[in-house]
């Protein structure tokens, strides 16, 4: 009963993705990699949320609220304050330029060398960062709700996940590459309706399940007489997610997530409008404010079954609990079999979500940004589409290759915001120096994105600049950083200005009237973020 769920459901939306889309434009760059520049609000949040809410989501998040409790939900709820800067600030600028990738945008405001050296990192880090994580994590969490290992009648858990990974990055970059980027959106969203009904459904019956039966709320004052100390936002200096680290690289990860990484922003590029782009937005802002109910408390639950002994979520080879298999072996215990193939279906499309877009976004990036201005310039745009898928299997396939070797690594979801943190920073400062101050030179850009890649790399890796993340939390170095880029940035610029000011021109892309509700709607959306903090807030931790 869950393969055939599973094989209906993943059936189901395929086909109804299909008769929505197979009638695209698919030769030229803005169909391709742009969706036809047609994207309306809801088809933006959907896309946007569940390119975000992948398996490093699911199964990461709730493996280390297993690990440290609600405070890790400052990844979803500091999302929110993010995507609001992204409505009301960044998302102008970018559609007013009419470009497709941010190292366009980069290339616009300072130079071609600028662009380039963007273009690469942003390949670079897809190709070893995000796409083996987003693969690894969905191998491991469908390994689990699935039981492949009774299902291929192999034992070795490692032989299972090569195979799942092979699987689900194929049929990911077949979705990716022979679609473009609105089959991806139209995709998202079907599967993101299943997957907030699914999440909703893992809490439903995990808080039952910690109830035997009583109900949800039995099963919510159980948990917090046995662990209140887990139900605290604020998180300690042992802790993953330590309260201070909120102001400073937290933050910083989240708006370059939300605002500059070419994965998530690139849906919004496509919208019909600046109006509909900003409703897709701040509809994704309101429904990330729901994100700690599917995205932290199942890790909670797990904990507190694990802790009675209910379910066992397996150890490594160290010995120390796998909390990355905390969410899957959840999922199989509390749902019923229908239900469980059904939510391992939706997962699979979470996982293809977050793999596809990544997949899209690098094959626009080489495309549009390497193939086309330095391999052969006088392609026409089929042929430049045609790069891309290409180049796009070439990624796919060393990706599936180092997806299998993470599962050596502690805790999926810290490991992944920690690399992230490697380009991220320096790309992130490097755009918001350049969207407030005219007068910085290209010089300052290319100076702030090598120099910081050359110090956050020492820092991490290297001794003994590695002893300053020994002795300060990462995020905290991340922080320090990121002002360290500004200040260098602001200084190249008083030495050696521009000589005239940027003047960004608006290319008439799309209509560029705001929504008339953007800025209340992002008022009040931060008011929220600010109350659900307080709400669970006990600072005693932090004496």
């Amino acid at each position: 009963m869950t393969i055939f769920s599973f094989l209906l459901v993943t059936g189901f939306v395929g086909l109804l993705t299909w008769i929505i889309t197979h009638k695209d434009d698919l030769h030229s760059k803005d169909g391709y990699f742009l969706g036809g520049r047609s994207l309306t609000f809801p088809i933006i949040a959907g896309s946007l949320l569940l390119t975000n809410l992948s398996t490093e989501q699911l199964v990461g998040l709730n493996g280390s609220a297993f690990t440290d409790g609600l405070c890790v939900m400052a990844w979803e709820v500091v999302a929110v304050i993010a995507l609001v800067a992204m409505a009301l600030f960044f998302l102008p600028k970018f559609l007013r330029s009419g470009i497709a990738t941010l190292p366009e945008y980069l290339g616009i405001r300072f130079d071609d060398h600028t662009r380039m050296i963007t273009s690469v990192v942003f390949l670079a880090a897809y190709a070893v960062i995000l796409l083996p994580i987003v693969l690894y994590t969905g191998a491991a969490g469908l390994s689990q709700m699935l039981n492949v290992s009774a299902l291929t009648g192999i034992e070795n858990y490692n032989i299972n996940l090569w195979l799942v990974v092979w699987l689900v990055g194929i049929i990911g970059a077949i979705y990716a590459l022979f679609g473009g980027l609105r089959t991806v959106a139209v995709s998202d969203t079907i599967n993101g309706v299943g997957l907030l009904t699914g999440g909703m459904l893992i809490t439903w019956y995990g808080l039952n399940a910690v109830s035997d039966g009583g109900g949800l709320m039995e099963g919510w004052n159980i948990i917090k007489t046995a662990n209140p100390e887990r139900l605290n936002s604020i998180g300690g200096s042992h802790q993953s997610v330590p309260f201070a680290t909120l102001f400073t690289g937290i933050m910083l990860l989240n708006m370059f997530y939300w605002c500059t990484n070419q994965q998530i922003i690139q849906r919004t590029f496509g919208a019909s409008s600046l109006a509909e782009g900003q409703k897709g937005v701040l509809l994704t802002g309101l429904l990330k404010l729901l994100g700690p109910l599917y995205l932290v408390l199942p890790g909670i639950i797990a904990y507190y079954l694990f802790s009675k002994g209910i379910i066992d979520v397996g150890v490594k080879a160290d010995g120390s609990v796998n909390s990355d298999l905390a969410y899957g072996t959840l999922v199989r215990k509390v749902l019923p079999a229908p239900l469980t193939g059904f939510f391992a279906a939706v997962m699979v499309g979470a996982i293809l979500s977050s793999f596809n877009s990544a997949l899209n976004s690098t094959c626009t990036i080489f495309s549009l940004e390497i193939y086309k201005p330095l391999i052969n310039p006088a392609a026409d745009e089929d042929k430049v589409v045609r790069s891309g898928k290409i180049f796009g299997w070439i990624i796919a396939v060393t990706s599936m290759s180092i997806a299998p070797f993470l599962a050596q690594t502690q805790g999926i979801f810290s490991y992944l915001q920690k690399m992230n943190g490697i380009y991220f920073i320096p790309i992130f400062a490097v755009v918001v120096v350049g969207m407030l101050s005219r007068r910085t030179p290209a010089t300052a850009a290319k100076t702030a994105l090598i120099a910081g890649l050359v110090i956050i790399i020492s820092g991490y890796f290297i001794p003994p600049f590695n002893g300053i993340t020994k002795i300060m939390s990462e995020y905290h170095f991340l922080g320090l950083v990121f002002v360290f880029l500004i200040v260098v940035m602001l200084i190249i610029t008083k030495l050696k200005p521009r000589e005239s000011a940027f003047v960004q021109q608006d290319v008439k892309a799309v209509d560029m009237t705001a929504w008339k509700y953007s800025k209340p709607v992002g008022i009040l959306l931060l008011i929220a973020v600010a109350l659900i903090y307080i709400f669970f807030a006990d600072f005693s931790i932090l004496k």
